[in-house]
């Protein structure tokens, strides 16, 4: 696509005028468009482009105000960058005023994440959601469009409708998936979750062109600190790379930082979030054991190892987003690994650390290993994490 194309498709997203976007992506894929049989594979650079036009359209919202890119910003590292009331912790839905109690994830890299599944070991990986309750990122992508917390609409066939009031991206739906696609609700609304995965698997998620990437490839000398962090980060002293790493090599191109696995670390529920979703203190997200493929109480509260990837712009941190600050994330461990007064204190609060939202299957194994990470280490080790930053976003690095 030539680079004046671009600023225009790029200008009509942030009106969120969809109907011109499809027209120059229908002008630009030309013959592209053809008539095509019902039973051909339908080509994966139109089912990507056809998805772009999807994840920009805020028409598929109850009230025509939210799109995928509302809660998963391309300027903010596929986040949501809004001013919600809660720090940034959860979204806020179609309505304006509607909250969950989880935060909302970056979805950048995510379509890296493998399906859900058991490893070799017998342990739960991959999946969509913190909880994995969705099997593929094609499953995942059309969740939201019937939330009610979320995008709102009634029920499948809303969602069906409202596509279908766009005549050209009908078009290019029919031209990909056979003249029948819209008689059948449920193949339609795949259909939709197909091409927004598929626009969710393009470089423009995953571009891999980090300063590590660049380290990497010889491009790119990391400063002394950068390097001290690394050396910590790979090593068994913090313990990091026991969950942030997927390649057993620590010059593996491609690298995830996530072995994609489930774990409890004792996280407190967030107050301040519940005081504004209206969720009752004592109410427990029970994570893992809520997947709707699960029935074993011993997996309560374990949520799915995020990628480090951009986790230096990518916060509120952790699953119910509890943390501002990377360092606080960081130095969070230390209240398994030493017991000093200080460890028990929160440094954004300067109170102690909330108690488990469950306490019970607490991974205590896991978190006792490695070494107290003091002030100088945190330094270190933020300073390697900034460097997981795509290049796009390294301006929005706040040092």
């Amino acid at each position: 696509m030539d680079p004046d194309r671009h600023a225009l498709l790029h200008r009509n997203t942030e009106r969120s005028n969809v109907l011109i976007v499809a027209l120059a992506l229908f002008q630009v894929l030309g013959s592209v468009l053809i008539a095509t049989d019902a039973d051909a594979a339908p080509a994966t650079d139109a089912l990507a482009d056809i998805g772009r036009i999807l994840f920009f359209d805020a028409n598929l919202s109850k009230n025509r105000t939210q799109s995928c890119a509302t809660c998963h910003d391309p300027e903010r590292a596929f986040i949501d960058g809004r001013d919600n009331g809660v720090g940034g912790a959860a979204s806020l839905g179609d309505d304006g005023h509607s909250i969950g109690d989880r935060n909302a994830p970056s979805a950048a890299y995510a379509a890296l994440t493998p399906p859900f599944q058991k490893n070799d070991e017998g342990h739960y990986i991959g999946g969509q959601f913190v909880d994995g309750r969705a099997t593929t990122l094609a499953i995942q992508a059309i969740e939201p469009l019937t939330n009610p917390l979320e995008m709102a609409l009634p029920d499948t066939a809303a969602v069906i409708e409202r596509v279908q009031e766009n005549s050209i991206l009908k078009g290019m739906l029919v031209a990909q998936f056979g003249a029948n696609l819209f008689t059948d609700a449920e193949r339609a609304l795949a259909a939709i979750g197909e091409c927004i995965s598929a626009f969710e698997q393009t470089a423009t998620f995953a571009p891999f062109d980090s300063k590590y990437d660049r380290y990497l490839r010889g491009e790119y000398k990391l400063t002394a600190l950068e390097e001290l962090g690394r050396s910590l980060f790979f090593s068994d002293l913090t313990n990091c790379s026991s969950c942030h790493l997927l390649n057993t090599s620590t010059l593996k191109q491609g690298e995830t930082f996530t072995n994609y696995r489930y774990h409890n670390i004792g996280l407190p529920p967030n107050m301040v979030l519940r005081g504004k979703n209206g969720r009752s203190p004592e109410h427990k997200d029970k994570g893992l054991s809520e997947h709707p493929a699960i029935d074993d109480p011993s997996l309560a509260g374990k949520f799915r190892v995020p990628t480090l990837r951009n986790v230096a712009v990518t916060g509120p941190y952790m699953h119910n987003g509890i943390f501002s600050d990377l360092r606080t994330a960081i130095l969070f461990y230390n209240k398994y690994t030493v017991s000093s007064a200080q460890s028990r204190i929160n440094p954004e609060t300067n109170l102690a650390w909330g108690e488990p939202e469950i306490k019970e299957t607490i991974d205590i194994e896991l978190l006792n290993q490695g070494q107290p990470i003091d002030d100088g280490r945190a330094r270190a080790l933020i300073a390697f994490l900034y460097t997981l930053t795509d290049a796009r976003y390294e301006s929005l690095i706040n040092r």
